[in-house]
């Protein structure tokens, strides 16, 4: 265990982004236990008001992100510097994306549907860092080998193909897919290749006049969210509480 330590999260220099990554999940999950005792009326927890103002955790979280990132910037990625600003930034990180749905929509949507762009910003955000933890890296780069490393023109063209796949995924309506397929090329791949969903740039633009394929889009968006939506609010009550009725 301590040479698989040593050799996949020491050597490598990712101590500081697993220390960021576990500070930022713990971060969340406390914050959320608050929050949910607060909306309950149990513990000792209240909201933090200052002149009338209610202070959102979001605040406090930009400052944590702010002296984490400059310290993380400045003290390189050793030593017991690099790992305090990775858990300051970790837990600013929990913080404010917490409250996502907020800076989103600039409205006080904690508990409302809409809300749940918080929590989806929070699963989104945590994957990323265990799939970095475990070594992919952006545009599919960790697919190539050395020597194709060297090759400019080879690791060029990798990295613009693979933005490429994110960015129709992305206009396509496939948001988790355009980010989970910056580390997985294969992700954003299937995502740029099937239909796009109704209200995307993409079938606003490309689907105007082909009447066939908008009901194509509209079928399959429908049955997609008939079979995944109810498990995905089960997940996000799970992790974040249910919203307001």
């Amino acid at each position: 265990m301590g040479h698989w330590w040593y050799r996949n999260i020491i050597e490598p220099g990712k101590l500081p982004l697993l220390l960021a990554l576990a500070s930022f999940v713990v971060s969340f999950l406390v914050t959320r236990t608050i929050t949910r005792l607060i909306r309950a009326g149990r513990g000792p927890f209240r909201n933090i008001g200052a002149g009338g103002t209610h202070i959102h955790h979001v605040v406090p979280g930009i400052v944590l992100m702010v002296v984490g990132g400059f310290g993380a910037v400045s003290s390189g990625t050793s030593g017991w510097a690099a790992g305090i600003s990775a858990v300051l930034f970790g837990i600013g990180a929990g913080l404010v994306l917490d409250e996502f749905a907020l800076v989103l929509y600039l409205h006080d949507v904690y508990w409302s549907e809409r809300g749940r762009k918080s929590v989806e910003a929070v699963v989104l955000t945590a994957s990323l860092g265990g799939m970095l933890l475990l070594g992919f890296l952006p545009f599919g780069v960790n697919s190539l080998d050395s020597a194709e490393l060297q090759d400019r023109v080879s690791a060029t063209l990798t990295v613009v193909i693979n933005l490429l796949f994110s960015l129709i995924a992305l206009m396509k309506g496939k948001a988790r897919l355009a980010v989970l397929g910056v580390l997985v090329p294969f992700v954003a791949l299937f995502g740029a290749v099937r239909l796009a969903r109704p209200g995307s740039i993409w079938a606003e633009r490309l689907y105007r006049r082909r009447p066939r394929t908008r009901r194509r889009a509209a079928r399959r968006a429908a049955r997609h969210d008939a079979r995944w939506a109810e498990p995905r609010r089960r997940l996000q009550d799970l992790l974040g509480g249910a919203p307001d009725r």
